[in-house]
């Protein structure tokens, strides 16, 4: 019996807001957008990104020598 109180206590948990739904649509599709916008821009500036990708190699490996370094002297 008390089970039933519990469950019966608070209806609003139970019943999914419409605000809340639309929400959720909203993100998934905007979402889905942002991946097609993302993957075609990858694909018309390949030679750019290319280039940058290739330029920032140096960069990383830099940055990966610092903190294994400072691992290291840990």
């Amino acid at each position: 019996m008390s089970e039933d109180r519990k469950e019966n206590a608070n209806p609003e948990k139970t019943c999914c807001s419409s605000k809340k739904t639309f929400s959720t649509i909203l993100k998934f599709i905007l979402g889905l957008v942002f991946l097609v916008l993302g993957g075609w821009l990858i694909i018309k500036f390949w030679g750019e990104l290319f280039v940058i990708i290739k330029g920032c190699i140096g960069l990383f490996l830099l940055l990966v020598g610092l903190v294994t370094l400072a691992i290291a002297r840990e």
